[in-house]
């Protein structure tokens, strides 16, 4: 399977709520949300409008119409590889974002990854 069949598959097992370890042991916090990759995203863009007849996982993504809230050319990248947005009490503004290729494991415990909670970005 190639990294970016992994990485996707990694970010298909996580669900909210779930515990955010780093790579030094800290718990970073808890998953808020989960955003598959998608290869073909170049920019933010907003969704076209709902169908009221849509499916509830549309909606959902519909009113995520801010996401990621970070500088354009990092968001570009967290929707093209997929991203977790993880609420956190270690970051100014509450929330930090994980890019699908820094998780190295999805287990009972939670999401562990492979970086320290410093280098994550955080959200504006």
């Amino acid at each position: 399977m190639s990294q970016r069949g992994t990485q996707q598959e990694a970010v298909s097992r996580v669900t909210t709520g779930m515990r955010v370890i780093d790579s030094t042991g800290v718990e970073v916090g808890t998953v808020d949300l989960v955003q598959r990759g998608d290869p073909t995203a170049v920019t933010v863009q907003a969704p076209a409008p709902v169908d009221p007849g849509s499916s509830l996982d549309e909606l959902i993504e519909s009113a995520a119409v801010e996401e990621p809230d970070v500088p354009a050319d990092l968001a570009a990248r967290l929707l093209r590889s997929g991203y977790l947005k993880v609420s956190t009490q270690l970051a100014r503004s509450g929330a930090v974002y994980v890019l699908a290729d820094r998780i190295a494991a999805v287990t009972d415990e939670g999401v562990r990854l492979d970086v320290p909670a410093a280098e994550l970005p955080e959200e504006e």
